[in-house]
């Protein structure tokens, strides 16, 4: 005989939506496989199974991770293809 099953319907973020579908299919998962599987270890731990916080980066942290984005996306911006070519250009 086969399990019942109840339908869940909630709203979330269409991008964040889609975000989950694409990792979730390079893990061979569709949402309702993924979902199941955090309620099921959900279950088994009795908690959430991951850690959830309020920590909020200080302002010297966000500040550098806005720089490393300005960095990361500027085109004017050196690259390197590994870490031995920087070191050789900081070494000359």
């Amino acid at each position: 005989m086969a399990k019942k099953t109840s339908s869940v319907s909630f709203r979330i973020d269409t991008e964040i939506k889609n975000e989950a579908e694409k990792l979730f299919a390079q893990l061979g998962l569709n949402m309702t496989t993924a979902f199941n599987v955090f309620l099921r270890q959900s279950i088994r731990e009795g908690r959430i199974p991951f850690e959830i916080t309020t920590n909020i980066p200080n302002a010297i942290t966000s500040a550098a991770l806005l720089e490393a984005g300005q960095i990361a996306s500027d085109p004017n911006v050196k690259r390197y293809s590994d870490v031995e070519e920087a070191l050789r250009e900081l070494k000359s």
